[in-house]
């Protein structure tokens, strides 16, 4: 079952308690909302007890002095009334604000914290409507559900209370068609349960939609498949459109049965009244403050019956929320992790052996991307990795920044195994440079300092400069605050890459990784990058991932893998004089470099 259908239960005790965890720190507030509520009910609930007064009272005996002490009485309990609801929903919403920033900054936070491999389970759509869409689920329920309903509890018992005094034979009377209202509710409630699931589901569907096809939009174009999608889509959209109206048809005909059972309830009033008025027992101010009480009776009923509805999607977002909060992050550091301030940058790889779906009992039959490698890089020393794709070069950069643990062997640096180092203190220490460069919207010196405040403006432009950044940046209108759009929208793919460049040597790590960092730029900004990767690896661990074989020929080491294992390790001159695969690879891209000096002609 996809996970936006499960719906739980209306009411679940263990959630709502975490939920209420959440109003501790405004717990006073929330005191105080619940106090005004309960004066605003009272407040309400005396209103026809005037009516009573006025009628049975004052105009009964011609009391014109009374009569008008009693409409400014009532006056000034309205005006009251107005003032104290005004305060009273200002600190509801206040409440409901505040609880739902802390409640998404805590979701936020959690996500940073979670490893890569939870990030490669968890669909982006789906996580993003968590923070969203369910938080704010949260937000009618803080603002509209545990401080308002008090109010209407208040009133339901004040109204009770106030014709209880009057007449309890007519407020039993009033009272006697709750059963049909109970019924009427139990088969809404049943209704909206059903449709609300269909609605979530049609909802999620369409956030993954749109996620998935924005994200896509090229693809789309260059391929002309807009009028594949637009119908794909028009489909989905149809579908939560139908959840909705069918919705939409249980409130329609919910609430004109509770008037019609209001109805009902005033036909009753006027059959016993009438008939007891006949004989003096019932006055008529006793009837029209009944006749008010009913109206406003039924008015809390079908609030409470909208809170329910709250109630319900509060409980099915926050099992969400909370099966979110209490996922566990698989890799962390130990208590008593080692600090590294500095290091040499010497990096072993001792028998190291792993793989993505490894199995939690142990078993052997998982598929090993890595099998029993072991390599050693003194410091300051360059070393360049090559093989076919899927050979685990890149994975072996995700086990040494421990974005993922191994399951066999060891990885050191400076002799002290990463699972006993503190992993902030670690990714201190490496740069990445990867083929598919992130950048975040901003501008450009954010995107190289990532919002450090220890690396100046100075800093950033020497980096900058290094890498040959500075000729393109000195074009901008704006220089280093020029804006950058969603994932580098504006800039071309070598810019971005050069920018990637220039991150990494302002934040200065001891072990650098370029993984295939050339491979998207041209061959004129490539003759300038190659110049600055010199500087940039001089001093520094470098692990070279490289498709193009001619940029790591000045590699100390070069080692090549294939299907997980090392099958060669030397310099450019002695893989070549052996003869085996790295000769082949070089072989392979001096034709293919060849053939692209040809030019083909074109068909019309």
């Amino acid at each position: 079952m996809h996970e936006e259908e499960v719906l739980g239960k209306a009411y679940d005790t263990r959630l709502m308690k975490r939920l209420l965890k959440s109003l501790k720190p405004y717990r006073w507030y929330v005191a105080l909302g619940i106090f005004l509520s309960m004066i605003v009910s009272g407040m309400e609930a005396v209103r026809p007890y005037f009516t009573k007064i006025a009628v049975d009272v004052n105009i009964a005996n011609g009391d014109k002095h009374g009569l008008l002490l009693t409409v400014l009485l009532f006056f000034t309990v309205l005006v009251v009334r107005g003032v104290v609801q005004y305060f009273s929903a200002y600190l509801t919403q206040w409440i409901g604000q505040r609880t739902i920033f802390d409640l998404r900054m805590q979701i936020f936070e959690h996500l940073q914290r979670l490893n890569i491999k939870f990030f490669d389970k968890n669909p982006i759509g789906r996580l993003i409507t968590r923070v969203t869409n369910d938080v704010e689920v949260l937000n009618e329920m803080f603002s509209s559900g545990v401080v308002m309903v008090f109010t209407d509890v208040f009133t339901i018992i004040g109204i009770l209370y106030f014709m209880f005094q009057m007449n309890w034979q007519l407020a039993l009377i009033s009272l006697s068609v709750l059963p049909l209202l109970f019924y009427a509710t139990f088969l809404f409630r049943r209704k909206a349960r059903e449709t609300y699931r269909d609605v979530r589901l049609q909802v999620a569907r369409i956030n993954t939609f749109m996620q998935e096809h924005i994200t896509g939009m090229s693809v789309d174009q260059i391929f002309n498949r807009e009028k594949v999608s637009y119908n794909k889509f028009t489909g989905i959209n149809a579908s939560h459109r139908d959840a909705n109206i069918k919705s939409i048809f249980y409130y329609a005909v919910f609430y004109p049965s509770v008037e019609l059972i209001g109805a009902i309830a005033v036909g009753l009033i006027i059959w016993y009244s009438g008939v007891e008025a006949l004989t003096g027992t019932v006055t008529i101010g006793t009837v029209m403050a009944f006749f008010q009480f009913n109206e406003m009776f039924w008015r809390p009923i079908r609030d409470l019956s909208e809170k329910y509805n709250i109630m319900q999607t509060a409980m099915a977002s926050s099992e969400r929320i909370f099966k979110l909060l209490d996922e566990k992050p698989t890799i962390v550091s130990k208590p008593d992790a080692i600090s590294l301030n500095s290091i040499r940058g010497e990096i072993e790889f001792r028998n190291v052996s792993f793989s993505y779906n490894h199995p939690e009992d142990g078993s052997e039959n998982q598929d090993w991307i890595l099998k029993n490698v072991s390599f050693k890089i003194n410091p300051a020393e360059t070393v360049a990795i090559v093989g076919h794709t899927g050979a685990g070069k890149s994975t072996i950069i995700n086990l040494l920044t421990r974005f993922y643990d191994i399951q066999k062997g060891n990885i050191l640096i400076d002799g002290m195994d990463i699972r006993d180092v503190d992993q902030n203190q670690l990714r201190k220490q490496i740069g990445v440079v990867h083929q598919d460069v992130f950048l975040f919207s901003g501008d450009i010196k954010s995107n190289i300092n990532l919002g450090n405040e220890k690396i100046k403006i100075d800093r950033v432009k020497a980096a900058a400069r290094v890498v040959g950044l500075n000729n393109f940046i000195d074009t901008l209108p704006n220089r280093y605050s020029e804006e950058v759009k969603e994932r580098g929208a504006t800039l071309s793919v070598g810019q971005k890459q050069l920018i990637s460049f220039a991150r990494a040597l302002a934040f200065n790590p001891k072990i650098l990784i370029l993984d295939e960092a050339t491979s998207s730029i041209d061959t004129e900004s490539e003759q300038l990058i190659q110049k600055a990767i010199q500087k940039l690896l001089k001093g520094r661990t470098s692990i070279v991932i490289a498709h193009r074989l001619s940029t790591i020929q000045r590699a100390d080491k070069i080692i090549v893998l294939h299907k997980g294992e090392i099958r060669e390790m030397g310099t450019h001159q002695e893989l070549l004089s052996i003869g085996g695969i790295y000769h082949k690879l070089y072989q392979l891209q001096y034709k293919e470099q060849e053939m692209a000096r040809d030019k083909i002609p074109t068909s019309e």
